[in-house]
């Protein structure tokens, strides 16, 4: 009894020991993006330093990955089962994720639940739906849309107006062409490349052409795709001359090549640090409907979790979602990247960037067309995985490459592709 007396107080107090490294315990997750750029790495490690001053329980490590190694390392450490538990991810790569069970489905509705569906823009959610249209591959976090862009000053010296459809468009290009003295009407992506897939996506679109239908069925072979790509390739004629990609459009708008070119919100940074915003323009010209493309990119939790990685996860994405912290994402390319969450325009840091200053009436236009982001693949609230599998086939990017570098007939191209994907569709089945 003597022995036992005085053996309990130290058997408790081991216990109370015990009990305290338990609640000291922290629970760690890893975030993993592609921001790899030390400006950009300090932006997520000052963010997860606010978070977890809030959230002591909670240590997050940053994975940065480059974005060209990005998807394959996803990939291997998925297969390894060490995908980190919070994702930053494109809508489209997302969809892949999905498509091998590597989301959270419920984890990512809870978060968009709690910051609720009418805090982002209008139409930004539909782009992130998974393929049955029942919840959603991530959080969307911010995002970058393309149209084109055009010198105000040069098309006001030839008499032109902004061309609001593709008569018009194509107007302004013929009259604008001056292939004798290098000049050209319009900067257009003609290479066999993911761009020209993009940009001819939002013709197409534009009039009621799609990949999939509602069903899921491949209809690439009908009459308002043919009369897309006639109009592309019919448009090319004015841009200039072989096969243009992503650098080749770039530079020729900003040397004055062309006075109007395809591309994304990524040249607004140049055109602000060449003094240009002045005599920028922007416009979607529009045939059935207004189409714009555009990469949403996402936060979005891995499936397979434990309880307390999971509910940490959701906790970091929604304290990301937070306007202020949004925000310093956003800013990390001003003008580049617009918001997904609407608060963020209202959030001071984000107000008095000198970019945003410059162009704020144009990015609160630009805002304005969230609802009208479409892409191939996307019927109503679905969003076919299967359309990663189309991309990755350079199908379609073969198909435009050979209409206006090749200036094949649209006839004989369009038939081609579609049985090329229906082939590939079925081997995959």
């Amino acid at each position: 009894m003597k022995k036992a007396f005085y053996l309990a107080p130290v058997f408790v107090a081991m216990l109370g020991l015990v009990g305290c490294d338990k609640q000291e315990e922290k629970t760690t997750i890893e975030f993993m993006h592609s921001w790899v750029e030390q400006d950009r790495q300090m932006v997520v490690a000052s963010l997860i330093k606010k978070f977890e001053a809030a959230h002591p329980e909670i240590t997050v490590k940053q994975v940065p990955v480059e974005e060209d190694a990005y998807n394959t390392k996803v990939i291997t450490l998925a297969s390894s089962g060490k995908l980190p538990e919070v994702l930053e991810v494109s809508h489209d790569y997302a969809k892949v994720m999905d498509k091998d069970h590597l989301i959270d489905r419920e984890a990512v509705g809870q978060v968009i639940s709690d910051v609720g569906a009418d805090n982002y823009q209008e139409g930004i959610l539909r782009i992130v739906r998974t393929e049955d249209g029942t919840s959603y591959t991530g959080s969307p976090i911010n995002a970058w849309m393309q149209g084109i862009w055009y010198s105000k000053q040069a098309l006001a010296q030839q008499g032109i107006a902004e061309p609001k459809n593709w008569q018009e468009l194509s107007h302004a290009a013929q009259t604008l062409n001056n292939p004798a003295n290098k000049k050209f009407g319009i900067a257009l992506p003609t290479a066999e490349s993911v761009m020209s897939e993009q940009v001819f996506s939002q013709f197409a679109l534009s009039n009621g052409a799609n990949v999939f239908n509602a069903d899921g069925g491949i209809t690439l072979d009908t009459p308002q795709m043919r009369e897309a790509l006639s109009f592309y390739q019919q448009l090319a004629k004015s841009s200039m001359p072989g096969s243009n990609d992503v650098m080749e459009i770039r530079d020729a708008f900003m040397n004055g090549t062309v006075p109007m070119a395809f591309y994304s919100t990524y040249m607004l940074p140049s055109i602000y640090a060449e003094g240009k915003a002045a005599d920028l323009g922007f416009v979607l010209p529009s045939q059935k409907s207004s189409v714009v493309y555009g990469n949403v990119v996402s936060l979005t939790i891995s499936s397979g979790l434990e309880e307390a990685e999971k509910s940490a996860a959701k906790e970091f994405v929604e304290f990301i979602e937070q306007p202020e912290n949004a925000a310093e994402l956003v800013l990390m390319s001003p003008g580049a990247l617009l918001p997904a969450i609407k608060s963020v325009a209202k959030v001071e840091a984000y107000q008095n960037n000198e970019v945003v200053k410059t162009f704020a009436p144009l990015l609160t236009e630009l805002s304005g067309e969230f609802k009208n982001l479409q892409a191939f693949g996307s019927v109503g609230d679905k969003n076919f995985t299967s359309m990663g599998d189309v991309t990755s086939s350079g199908a379609l990017a073969e198909m435009v490459n050979q209409a206006t570098v090749d200036n094949k007939s649209v006839e004989e191209l369009i038939p081609v592709a579609q049985k090329k994907i229906e082939g590939m569709m079925a081997k995959r089945q």
